[in-house]
């Protein structure tokens, strides 16, 4: 069974996998890891199962540090991390690949893989992400947006009545209570947002008919009142992790065959 991390400004995103698929995920707060409480946390994660391999994506560094620490408890070989050179069916065009998030690259990845070429991938996390895979399967660039729950969080703090909200659609287009005013301006605007950002980005070379993916938190929240994106897939990110480290283990000298590996659960 494999590890994988995908390691984020918020949130953590854990998973155990066969060669082949996903099979258990965990969210965790990412500040955990500098809590000391990390190691713990994956031996109960992982308990019962062999753990044959681990790979990563972060934006976190201090985190990653600690993760690997962690780690250590369950699995002392190698940790695969996700990197421009290491990117299985996507080449990377861009002037400055290692400035390129490694979630980034992750979702990149797992879009091509699982929705062809051209793809456009939404991550909506603490800030909104939007990456692109060009009908020559190469990632190109994207837009990174401030994330839906920050734009609450702001109202929240800048002003003295407006309160804390949870975040759902509304049909209305005029608020009847301060609440649904915010949601409506939130939720509603953060949709018209997405729609003009994805509406430039499709009309770039290279990227006409391009199928559009989501993941993260508020995925299916904006997919709901947006047909223009096609796909919500929750387990992207750390799907492209796992192909990744696939593709390392398969490609490395004398790297051993794994397709026989048996999950346990």
């Amino acid at each position: 069974m494999i590890l994988l991390f995908d390691i984020g400004n918020t949130h953590t995103h854990l998973a155990l996998a066969s060669v082949k698929r996903i099979l258990r995920r965990l969210d965790v707060p990412t500040e955990l890891w500098f809590e000391g409480r990390g190691g713990l946390l994956l031996t109960r994660f992982a308990r019962g199962v062999a753990v044959s391999g681990a790979a990563m994506c972060s934006v976190v560094p201090r985190a990653t540090a600690r993760v690997k620490q962690a780690l250590r408890s369950v699995w002392r070989g190698d940790v695969v991390e996700v990197r421009p050179r290491n990117l299985p069916g996507v080449k990377v065009d861009y002037p400055q690949p290692s400035t390129i998030g490694a979630d980034r690259l992750a979702n990149a990845v797992a879009a091509r893989h699982r929705y062809g070429a051209p793809v456009v991938a939404l991550d909506f996390g603490t800030a909104l992400t939007i990456d692109v895979v060009n009908s020559r399967a190469c990632y190109i660039g994207g837009v990174i947006a401030p994330g839906l729950a920050a734009m609450t969080n702001y109202l929240r703090e800048r002003t003295a009545l407006l309160p804390r909200i949870s975040l759902r659609a509304t049909r209305r287009a005029i608020g009847r209570s301060t609440v649904e005013a915010m949601r409506i301006g939130v939720v509603r605007g953060y949709g018209g947002l997405v729609r003009e950002l994805l509406g430039a980005v499709l009309n770039q070379p290279g990227c006409a008919g391009a199928r559009v993916v989501a993941t993260g938190g508020y995925a299916r929240l904006i997919a709901s009142q947006l047909p223009e994106i096609q796909i919500v897939d929750p387990t992207l990110t750390l799907e492209g992790v796992r192909l990744v480290w696939e593709w390392n283990c398969t490609n490395r000298p004398n790297a051993k065959s794994r397709k026989g590996e048996k999950a346990v659960v």
